[in-house]
């Protein structure tokens, strides 16, 4: 029951998805206030019964409906979770309000002030959706924030689908429901001929191309608001080529097989789950469309598919890079990547889409302003057949699809393609299971356990930490409130395969090693402090051991600052992730120092300070380890082995231990323990353990016939010229 107890509390340490039946505005409304979306509004009337919109109301009238954007579309921004923003539309299908209500995106952490982003989003009142219907959705300038692009892109994109789909679904502005489709419907035939080359390619539609020079991309940033963007013109001829891409479905069997070839052809399929599908993107010019800014983790923020109410951006999960065009006559590319669009977008490869192109132009050390093109794409007629109409019989049996088994499709693809990064988290947790049960084997030679220890470190910091970001944090724990609020869903935590391992593995953990298993051996942020001490020793740097009695009144500095994110959190979650801070991972782990400079400043203090004191942020300040500390107390097992002379009279493992994790009596406080396992070196140290030397003389002394003096090591022994201090 105790390890059940354990698994189910680190269970709950995972954010839930919120319960399906109850929708984003019904969560969110009570906490707004109506003169704060709409000037002049002193209430919202009650939510309506078959759509996720509420009245907004003066005097007891009607002057606007309130509504959320993530009821409606897809608002997934930059940090994989959904940005709800708060809209209000009047009669006329304008903009009457609008307020950016919850977000997670880190643009606080790159040094964008939320008050700019918030401001952006309120500058979308008197926004006019029936000029948008009309021109499809490009009727208005898109406001980008330098470093926020995808957020920003994603909150533009999110008001003006969402506003469309209410507006029209009210009859607001003259705009009508759009009729759904009588006619026949399409798939993709899997028997359609491939087209023999490329001349053929892209005189039948295969392939659709934009294709961009120089003059009209000046053309374009000339009619900017911004005079700054024509000042910076480019210089290069207007007949220079800015930007030449080509995109096609390749999903589709002939189109793949006649653009990247059968052997690619087969290499896709089995990357594609049960309903994606996937386009080519090929490119040259003077412009990137994936941009040299793109870092593993994000998302490729220069291009977007839009397809009526379905809008997807690809993520690095989504991507491959093509080795190659297979088509005869095909001309030199500069880029060509393949891009999944997922089942679960709602993708209809048989309507039109766009893919739309982000061109960006600096205007300042760090301002940019932007346009948009627009490459169009109909799969051609003799990709398709025809589909049986159904029976309205057929129509009506036919059932709804299952979120959840769209949501297990999702986190089952995930996994699949971090097949390599689980195999290697599995191998560190079994190397390190290995060493941890064969400690005794592991410890015998000092030389080679330093080597193997510094190996491992090395690569949690680099693999782990800044290739995987698998660094855990106190924000998990604290995200334990948001899901007892909402109910925990196994669909969520299941969506980050390293942190569902590492999570499992630690609260296994707990009851076998204690939090040193983690803190000592897994955790970046950790490896990095202790190899950098480790340089500065190299380089005789002095190092500061603190008095027995400081050293113990600073440990529980942790545990105040991990209590003190609990009750902020009671209060507010999103607060205490603000506050949470006080950790340094984001900034060196995570983003790799590529933040402002306040935060890297503080993360170099700490590691400045580890220096001298090895290990200093995790033994004084870190909330993490402070938590972990807790059901730590729980391990079933002791496994560091002691003698009876240790702490009295012996103190070499008391003043060796990196972290002061052993009391001068000898007791190894296991609250403070990294399991670094130095002691257990000493512990079989023929040169420096007492015990351990006073039984080998003893040894010897038989052997010889002869009882050497006590505390008197052998003659020969290194240590024969001087005394054993215990």
């Amino acid at each position: 029951m105790t390890l059940f107890r354990l698994i189910l509390t680190f269970a709950l340490l995972f954010p839930a998805l919120p319960a399906a039946a109850e929708s984003v505005l019904a969560q969110l409304l009570p906490q707004q206030h109506a003169a704060d979306l709409v000037p002049g509004a002193d209430a919202f009337g009650p939510i309506r019964s078959d759509l996720a919109v509420a009245p907004v109301l003066k005097g007891g009238e009607t002057v606007a409906h309130a509504f959320v954007t993530s009821d409606f579309v897809g608002t997934t921004g930059y940090s994989g979770k959904p940005i709800h923003t708060l809209v209000a539309l009047d009669k006329d299908a304008k903009v009457a309000g609008v307020q950016l209500v919850r977000h997670s995106e880190p643009i606080v952490l790159i040094g964008i002030p939320e008050a700019r982003v918030k401001a952006l989003v309120e500058g979308y009142q008197g926004l006019d959706l029936v000029a948008e219907a009309q021109s499809g959705g490009t009727a208005h300038e898109v406001e980008i924030i330098s470093g926020a692009t995808v957020t920003v892109m994603v909150i533009d994109d999110s008001i003006t689908r969402s506003g469309l789909k209410v507006a029209r679904a009210l009859g607001l502005g003259g705009l009508a429901p759009e009729a759904a489709a009588t006619g026949p419907e399409f798939e993709i035939d899997p028997d359609a001929a491939a087209p023999a080359d490329w001349h053929e390619i892209e005189g039948d539609g295969t392939l659709r191309r934009l294709s961009l020079d120089v003059g009209q991309v000046n053309a374009a940033f000339a009619a900017n608001p911004d005079p700054r963007a024509a000042e910076r013109a480019l210089g290069a001829p207007p007949e220079t080529t800015f930007i030449e891409m080509h995109a096609g479905l390749v999903s589709v069997p002939a189109i793949g097989k006649a653009v990247i070839g059968e052997a690619q052809q087969a290499n896709l399929q089995s990357w594609l789950g049960e309903g994606d599908h996937a386009i080519a993107v090929m490119g040259r010019g003077l412009y990137s469309f994936k941009g040299s800014g793109y870092v593993r983790g994000g998302i490729f923020d220069r291009i977007v598919l839009i397809q009526d109410d379905v809008s997807v951006r690809f993520r690095d999960r989504d991507h491959r890079r093509l080795n190659g065009i297979a088509a005869e006559g095909a001309p030199e590319f500069t880029e060509m990547d393949l891009f999944r669009i997922p089942a679960a977008s709602g993708f209809d490869p048989a309507k039109p889409f766009r893919i739309q192109l982000l061109v960006q132009r600096e205007v300042g050390p760090i301002d940019k302003v932007f346009h948009t093109f627009d490459l169009g794409y109909q799969l051609p007629q003799r990709y398709l057949r025809r589909l049986a109409v159904p029976t309205p019989e057929a129509a009506a049996t036919q059932s709804e699809p299952d979120e959840g088994a769209a949501q297990a499709q999702l986190w089952k693809r995930i996994w699949l393609d971090s097949k390599a990064r689980i195999v290697g988290l599995g191998a560190m947790l079994l190397v390190l299971t290995g060493v941890f049960f064969f400690q005794s084997f592991a410890t015998r030679s000092e030389r080679a356990f330093y080597i193997f220890r510094m190996g491992f470190l090395t690569v949690t910091l680099v693999w782990l930490g800044w290739y995987a970001n698998a660094q855990l944090s106190v924000v998990n724990l604290m995200a334990l409130f948001g899901s007892l609020v909402s109910g925990f869903s196994w669909q969520a935590f299941l969506l980050d395969p390293l942190t569902f391992v590492l999570w499992f593995a630690v609260a296994a953990a707990l009851l076998f090693w204690g939090r040193g298993a983690y803190c000592g051996w897994l955790c970046p942020f950790g490896a990095l402090q202790e190899l950098t001490n480790q340089i500065a020793r190299k380089l005789r740097i002095p190092q500061w051991t603190l008095p027995w009695g400081l050293n113990e009144r600073l440990w529980p500095v942790k545990y105040m600052i991990f209590l003190g994110l609990f009750g902020v959190s009671l209060m507010s979650v999103e607060q205490a992730e603000h506050l949470a801070e006080v950790e340094p991972f984001k900034t060196a782990i995570i983003l790799k120092f590529v933040r402002a400079w306040p935060f890297v400043a503080y993360a170099a203090a700490l590691l400045i300070a580890g220096l001298f004191v090895e290990r200093f942020y995790c033994r004084y300040l870190c909330p993490l380890g402070a938590a972990l500390a807790i059901p730590a107390r729980m391990r079933m097992f002791d496994w560091l082995k002691r003698y009876h002379e240790c702490g009295n009279p012996c103190q070499t493992c008391a003043r060796q231990c990196p972290v002061q994790a052993i009391h001068p009596t000898g007791e190894i406080n296991p609250n403070e323990c990294i399991n670094c396992l130095h002691c257990q070196v000493l512990y079989q140290s023929k040169s420096v353990c007492p015990v351990v030397i006073k039984k080998l003389k003893r040894r010897e002394a038989v052997a010889g016939g002869s009882t050497p003096r006590l505390g008197q090591p052998p003659a020969g022994h290194p240590n024969a010229t001087r005394k054993i201090e215990v």
